[in-house]
């Protein structure tokens, strides 16, 4: 499962979604945690309503189950929650690895609903009818 941190330092969740000056993407798994990618985003990123800066972001987490993020916009949180991307708010910065070793550790035990829902993102769905005997 693919998760997305929106970071200015790329070790802590610190930034504000639309603010963000990286994004940074890492996969995790019960058995392991690996780096993917940082995105960089340039340019005017402040406070300002243009919801055209958001475009790119939501790009780039586009194949990511969770997004951690200090802050996000009502309507930047609704697109992302449009993607089927779970945002995740932090109350304070918090060190990226930290983040990725408690969640390694609840999907290594029994993962909240919202969780398994979000570790099957872009799992397709197998419904297999050929056990079903049809009587008519």
């Amino acid at each position: 499962m693919k998760i997305a941190f929106a970071t200015e330092d790329l070790k802590r969740v610190d930034a504000h979604f639309g603010w963000a000056k990286h994004i940074a993407v890492y996969e995790v798994t019960p058995d392991d945690i690996h780096f993917v990618t940082t995105y960089e985003f340039t340019g005017d990123l402040h406070e300002d309503g243009n919801e055209d800066k958001l475009g790119p972001k939501l790009a780039a987490i586009d194949d990511c189950a969770i997004l951690y993020v200090a802050a996000i916009g009502g309507s930047g949180a609704a697109r992302v929650v449009a993607k089927k991307i779970h945002p995740i708010k932090v109350s304070e910065p918090e060190a990226i690895d930290d983040v990725l070793l408690r969640l390694q550790k609840v999907l290594c035990g029994t993962p909240p609903p919202w969780l398994r829902k979000a570790m099957n993102k872009g799992v397709e769905r197998m419904l297999d009818f050929e056990d079903e005997v049809v009587h008519g």
